[in-house]
């Protein structure tokens, strides 16, 4: 098949320039392009806002995206410190961790349920 292919396509004659030896169309100005629109304005902030208290036993800092709690880290006095996390979105700080590795920290927001 493919030297039937070859010799189909090399005895075809090569086509031709619609206009050969005649005079180029007649170009059209090419429009100028629409401003760039401004940049989307959004009312959330990008990064966490952070809130640190610190009392007498320990010193807890909350991490919070568009007004919702989502980490709480707590260094006590004595002891090591751990991280409450809401790792399913629902509001609840439900998963501890008492050496948290941020690399290995993927948050798994629920989207759908049915």
């Amino acid at each position: 098949m493919g030297a039937a292919l070859a010799w189909v396509t090399w005895t075809q004659p090569a086509a031709q320039p619609a206009a050969a030896g005649g005079e180029p169309p007649a170009l059209e100005a090419v429009p100028e392009p629409p401003d760039i629109p401004p940049q989307v304005q959004s009312g959330e902030t990008l990064e966490p806002e952070i809130t640190i208290r610190r009392d007498d036993k320990q010193t807890v800092t909350e991490y919070r995206t568009s007004g919702r709690l989502y980490a709480v880290k707590v260094e006590p006095v004595v002891g090591p410190p751990y991280w409450l996390v809401d790792t399913t979105g629902d509001g609840f700080l439900e998963t501890r961790y008492d050496n948290f590795n941020p690399p290995y920290f993927i948050p798994g927001w629920v989207i759908l349920r049915w």
